[in-house]
């Protein structure tokens, strides 16, 4: 039977190992999942067809050189390096624009890039790499924060598991969301990240403030995202005028007392719809947003959808939810 989805993983040396097994076990599940054996059809192959040594020794066999291969519906190409081969980019420059879906995970995009296939889109890479590809490639339009980036048939992704995250998007396209949550569940993934989750919790992508007095705030944030968090009130924490306090906390966290809570609230509430069976109204409370309707515009501003519906899509299955 003809294959409904060809996948054709490109491999190099120095190429993340992770990279690519992990789109592969999504793609094999699925098939095995969806009943069909021809549902995904997954190939690797290298410039030359010879074995290649990952990043961290693993040595991998592709199936096939790359000139033998016939033009796939889903073309991936892993991350690795940010100095691409010169002779992938020459292949994908040629033949990268006939496949039916451009897919780079971590720095898998920039030989994309570096063959021109993802001038005048929206892209993503690693965060440690993000600087450097839009420098270097200044018709590519990065976007630091997603996990991944859809922008019409490329899709490129952050670092190692959200290559997980984006070929479960792929899967849920084509096979349908019930066989690409049994997938997610399978691989003990629970959730389906939604593409536009930052990189980083908000504590990871805010700096650490430098005062112990500020510091402490920021865990107080934290542990207590029901409390009164306006700036007077953390200025109270730290000792120090608001004014004050909010000129330091911008300075020393890179990011106003403002947006640092509403980061924070945000996180804990989806942790909590995505963990627990507690309902919409207890969680916008314990959160600090006061009601249902304030939380549900604050998730529609930050990630374009309710809180029911979030915790519809990318809550795990009942055995893994915690009740408190």
């Amino acid at each position: 039977m003809t294959p409904r989805h060809s996948v054709l993983i490109v491999l190099y040396d120095q190429v993340q190992s992770l990279d690519v097994t992990g789109p592969l076990e999504v793609f094999t599940r699925a098939a095995r999942e969806a009943g069909d054996a021809g549902a995904y059809r997954v190939r690797t192959a290298s410039v030359d067809g010879g074995p290649v040594r990952t990043n961290s020794g693993l040595r991998m066999l592709p199936d096939a050189a790359l000139d033998d291969c016939p033009v796939p519906d889903v073309l991936l190409v892993p991350g690795g390096s940010a100095e691409p081969d010169p002779r992938l980019v020459a292949w994908l420059r040629a033949h990268g624009p006939r496949a039916g879906r451009l897919v780079a995970v971590c720095t898998g995009a920039f030989p994309l890039a570096a063959a021109g296939l993802l001038d005048g889109r929206r892209a993503t890479t690693h965060w440690a790499y993000c600087a450097r590809l839009a420098e270097r490639y200044p018709g590519v339009r990065v976007e630091e924060e997603p996990i991944y980036v859809r922008d019409g048939k490329v899709a490129t992704s952050a670092g190692v598991t959200a290559g997980i995250d984006l070929a479960l998007a792929l899967v849920e396209e084509d096979l349908g969301r019930e066989v690409a949550l049994a997938v997610a569940r399978h691989l003990v993934v629970f959730l389906r990240r939604p593409g536009n989750q930052r990189q980083f919790s908000a504590q990871l992508a805010a700096q650490t403030a430098q005062r112990p007095a500020l510091r402490e705030v920021q865990h107080w944030i934290t542990e207590h995202p029901e409390a009164d968090l306006s700036v007077p009130a953390l200025a109270a924490q730290a000792g120090l005028s608001p004014r004050h306090f909010a000129r330091a906390f911008r300075s020393e966290v890179g990011q106003s007392p403002g947006r640092y809570v509403d980061s924070v609230r945000l996180e804990a509430a989806r942790r909590l719809l995505e963990d627990t069976a507690e309902s919409v109204e207890h969680i916008s409370r314990a959160c600090g947003y006061g009601t249902p309707e304030a939380m549900r515009r604050a998730f529609l501003r930050a990630l374009g959808t309710g809180p029911a519906e979030y915790r519809r899509r990318f809550r795990p299955s009942p055995l893994f939810v915690r009740t408190h």
